[in-house]
């Protein structure tokens, strides 16, 4: 009886590096029977994850990660493993490629089929039958059978021969418990400002009496980066701490109102819409928009208006100005801070805390690596979000310790403003929210728009439209009237437009009193997520007429008005 082949020599491992390493995972409903966890590697962020996660720095290697055709030169295979609570659970695995005619569709989509039980499962780019119109590597999903699965996923790249890279070291999990991390804690507080307000909302809520904390920002307040997103993120981690500490156990209210990809144009539009909801007023308001603005036209003016705008609510709220920080050490503190330090407002700054210690060891003071903090260039992990918290929390404690003070807000609203306060009275008009005095003809404009950017609300899993009471034009179904008018008494008006990576979307010129003053393309930012602009900012108040008409050439395509945001 013969005994067992021999087995083969093990194959000898390629060089490799991460571009996800053991980051949670969630497979957030897509519908009743799928979860899915999209990561987007498109426009440098393949690159960032390339820096981040797998520590590359040569520029030959970075540089061939821009392109698919890049990519395959330099990739061997792709490896990916899933843990799941249940190893038996089922997920798919997509590495999708951009297209260059037809962006979503036109890309080869590499695919692996793998379980929960945390080995590894690869796949060999030699086998792949690639599409001729592939661009670039454009996001990566996980697909899980059942929605609402908690993992953690692991994604490396194999190189061919040729291509070296850094040996990978072992990462060990953050000790909260040394002083290393609570000095880290510690920088984030740039100042604690006037307390007054923070103090009496501590005060009422330990009293048994209702207490609301907000929160508005971009995608790091919508949470992003943590798994799952509605309890992951920083803004339910620090509400949480909140109620745990001052609240009675149901007298602590939470709204969140972060929306991805977007500046404080667009947060001082939607703060009445989506935090002063059935005429609540909140009691703290936790403002994040220190690392989405640099794209804000008007450079702080929009901060700052959104900023007063809070605090002259006649509940008298206190205000947390939170800085958070980008993968390259980067955020606007600097630009922003001054309308801060002009209201005497507490200020936090993560790039402050965690920034610092990135470069050093762990035997130097490093507590975290960026690995652990990012979850790509723009993003913090649980781990991220869970720094993120404590850093309010340690401005609460602060807070706690003052007594004595007098809340001279008032005063100082009435000082010159540190950057601007044009839009401090801006409201929001779209086809609910109604300007008596504007009228609106609609031409070609008469569809609504349902394929909409959704974001996860407050505690919310499900994903809430954003301006669902639009006006679309569809030249794809009707030629027509492709004008729009609006005629409106006002002193500023902005327009919100509907940005799309879709081939059938087109662009509209904007005509303010018969003259052109912008053509609004909504492809140029490659998804679907929401454009505010500046049409005019005046000294005084007059009627104008506003025109968007399709661009010569797409008529025959898709364009959706949002909204318009108008100070009268």
């Amino acid at each position: 009886m013969k005994g067992p082949a021999a087995p083969k020599d093990p194959e000898k491992k390629k060089p490799y590096f991460y571009i996800i390493r053991e980051k949670e995972i969630f497979g957030a409903k897509l519908d009743e029977e799928k979860g899915v966890q999209f990561i987007y590697e498109n426009d440098g962020r393949l690159i960032s994850s390339a820096q981040i996660t797998g520590n590359i720095s040569d520029p030959n290697i970075l540089g061939l990660l821009k392109t698919t055709q890049g990519f395959r030169t330099l990739v061997h295979s792709i490896g990916v493993s899933v843990e799941t609570e249940d190893s038996s659970s089922k997920v798919e695995f997509i590495f999708q490629m951009y297209g260059n005619k037809d962006i979503y569709s036109g890309g080869t989509n590499l695919k692996l089929s793998l379980t929960g039980n945390g080995m590894e499962e690869k796949i060999n780019l030699c086998e792949i039958d690639w599409s001729e119109d592939d661009k670039e590597p454009g996001q990566i999903r996980f697909e899980f059978d059942t929605p609402e699965i908690l993992g953690r996923a692991s994604v490396r790249l194999y190189l061919n021969d040729g291509y070296s890279v850094p040996d990978v070291s072992e990462e060990s999990e953050v000790d909260v418990s040394l002083e290393t991390y609570h000095t880290m804690i510690a920088r984030s507080l740039m100042q604690l400002g006037n307390p007054k307000r923070l103090a009496g909302a501590i005060k009422r809520a330990k009293e048994g009496k209702d207490v609301t904390l907000a929160y508005i920002g971009g995608s790091i307040t919508q949470g992003a980066g943590g798994t799952p997103i509605n309890t992951g993120c920083y803004a339910y981690k620090s509400y949480k701490a909140f109620a745990d500490r001052y609240g009675n156990g149901n007298n602590v209210h939470f709204i969140k109102a972060g929306v991805g990809g977007t500046p404080s144009e667009l947060g001082m539009l939607r703060f009445d819409r989506d935090v002063l909801r059935d005429g609540n007023y909140p009691d703290v308001v936790v403002i994040e928009f220190g690392v989405n603005d640099e794209g804000d036209e008007t450079k702080g003016n929009c901060y700052e208006s959104l900023v007063k705008k809070v605090l002259m609510l006649p509940n008298e709220p206190a205000v947390i100005l939170l800085f958070a920080v980008f993968a390259n050490d980067w955020n606007l503190q600097k630009r922003l801070s001054p309308v801060g330090q002009l209201y005497e407002l507490p200020m936090v700054s993560i790039l402050d805390a965690v920034s610092p210690q990135f470069p050093l060891t762990k035997e130097t003071g490093r507590v975290i690596s960026k690995n652990k903090f990012f979850y790509d260039m723009f993003h913090p992990t649980n781990a991220g979000h869970t720094i993120m918290a404590d850093c309010i929390t340690y401005l609460l404690e602060q807070t706690e310790r003052e007594k004595e003070w007098i809340d001279c807000t008032p005063k100082l609203l009435l000082k010159k403003p540190a950057i601007g306060d044009d839009f401090v009275s801006v409201k929001l008009l779209d086809k609910k929210n109604h300007n008596p005095k504007a009228n609106i003809r609609c031409g070609g404009f008469t569809k609504t728009d349902t394929e909409l950017q959704r974001v996860e609300m407050d505690e919310d899993l499900f994903g809430t439209p954003q301006f669902p009471y639009n006006w679309m034009y569809d030249g794809t179904k009707a030629f027509g009237d492709s004008t729009f008018e609006l005629t409106i008494t006002c002193r500023a008006l902005l327009l919100i437009y509907k940005d799309s990576g879709a081939n059938d979307v087109g662009k509209a010129d904007v005509f303010l009193d018969g003259k052109k003053v912008l053509t609004a393309n909504p492809r140029i930012v490659g998804w679907v997520h929401c454009n505010p602009v500046i049409v005019c900012n005046d000294r005084h108040s007059q009627e104008h007429i506003l025109q968007i008409k399709m661009a010569q050439g797409d008529e025959n395509k898709k364009f959706t008005i949002l909204g318009f945001g108008y100070v009268n």
